[in-house]
């Protein structure tokens, strides 16, 4: 049974409601970055997606990670009547910058059991350009 809203309990349908639950791809993506002798190794949490979902590319000194993901779940009855019906749609991306001196045959990438691992090689120091502030007057 519904109820109109008081000012009491105006805001208590918002609150206990699944609006302001994390969505399903909030926490996708997680990523650790370990730092080996001479190169980066970055492990990143995919559950719920497959190799073929993954995309990966390099782009102007940028690592592009994205993944996209959709599912259509379908339940009938004997007789083939729907019960019920779910579709869901998600997509994530992240970007890191590497550096121009790393190249697309420098990077190795492999997928096991939902996680994403990506070996890529340090840039050398002296192609990576210092930060200059310029001072403000």
């Amino acid at each position: 049974m519904r109820y109109l809203p008081t000012l009491d309990n105006l805001f208590d349908d918002i609150f206990d409601s699944d609006f302001l639950t994390p969505a399903k791809g909030v926490n996708a993506m997680r990523t650790d970055i370990a730092e080996k002798d001479n190169s980066y190794v970055l492990n990143m949490e995919l559950p719920g997606f497959n190799k073929e979902d993954v995309k990966v590319s390099l782009k102007d000194g940028y690592l592009n990670v994205s993944a996209e993901h959709q599912d259509d779940k379908e339940e009938k009855d004997k007789k083939g009547h729907m019960i019920r019906s779910e579709r869901y749609h998600g997509t994530c991306s992240r970007s890191f910058y590497v550096g121009d001196g790393i190249k697309e045959s420098d990077i190795n990438a492999k997928f096991d059991n939902g996680e994403l691992i990506i070996t890529l090689p340090k840039a050398d120091e002296k192609a990576v350009e210092e930060k200059h502030f310029i001072p403000i007057g």
